[in-house]
């Protein structure tokens, strides 16, 4: 699943031919997304200028002058520009067309989103009740311990909750806890505040350095030119297990947590 990394890569890939572009027309074949693409698209956005492309979490935000396109790539979606003209494949179902150029919505799960919000775009259910963005000034261990407080719950299972700080997804939890030193199955309120400041601040270094790298290769992801990640060339822990430590040569265990895979160092993250 596209993480935050992947989305903010995209968001950087598609703005520049987005933004101050006029919408000349959109093309939807499938509507039938995790939510129902709304009819009026189409002529919502025919003949507006996209303002700016932004990112929410894992949600891209088209600012029009009368509304915004949220735009969520669910498990399996991409936007890549195409020529116009090129034909569409099985699972290519919406098109905005630009005139030079065709930014073309792909998912082959239909489990992404196209929704359009008048008014202010954060107020959307959807957005409304989001933490602090990780790389943002709002978060930091002063955050993340006052939030570990309240939680007796795994310390990777509070990082990984929207509520608390938005786009920590799985891959980016596990390599986080490693650099950190913190055992994932710990109980979040056991966490020092030191330990909080350092868990903070190693978020938003592997974070920085999955967006630096273009993402991670998931399945079938590619950026908005049809490139892949990298970040998984660094992977530390992640998709690791019975594999020795790059650091301490202990073999690397795999546990389950909230039904995804955990990955961690017993020796260099001791429960």
């Amino acid at each position: 699943m596209p993480e935050l990394p992947e989305v903010e890569t995209t968001r950087r890939g598609v703005a520049p031919q987005l933004e101050g572009a006029t919408v000349l027309q959109v093309i939807v074949r499938e509507a039938r997304l995790r939510w129902p693409i709304p009819p009026e698209l189409a002529a919502n956005l025919a003949g507006r200028r996209v303002r700016s492309v932004s990112r929410r979490a894992k949600y891209l935000l088209l600012d029009f002058e009368h509304g915004t396109l949220i735009v969520h790539l669910g498990m399996s979606g991409s936007l890549r520009f195409v020529a116009p003209g090129t034909p569409p494949e099985k699972h290519d179902h919406v098109d905005i067309v630009l005139g030079q150029t065709v930014l073309r919505y792909r998912d082959p799960r239909r489990f992404g989103a196209m929704l359009w919000q008048q008014g202010p775009a954060l107020a959307h259910p959807l957005l409304a009740s989001l933490g602090p963005e990780p790389l943002a000034d709002a978060f930091d261990g002063g955050v993340l311990f006052a939030a570990s407080r309240r939680k007796g719950s795994a310390i990777k299972l509070l990082i990984m909750d929207n509520h608390v700080v938005v786009g920590v997804g799985n891959i980016y939890a596990n390599e986080s806890l490693f650099y950190a030193g913190i055992h994932p199955a710990r109980a979040a309120n056991s966490l020092s505040r030191e330990e909080c400041d350092r868990l903070a601040a190693e978020i938003k270094a592997v974070l920085a350095r999955a967006i630096d790298a273009g993402g991670s290769t998931l399945r079938d992801f590619m950026d908005a030119k049809g490139k892949p990640g990298y970040f998984q060339q660094s992977y530390k822990v992640y998709g690791r297990r019975e594999l020795p430590c790059h650091d301490c040569g202990a073999l690397i265990m795999e546990i389950r947590q909230g039904q995804r895979s955990t990955c961690f160092c017993p020796h260099c993250q001791p429960l």
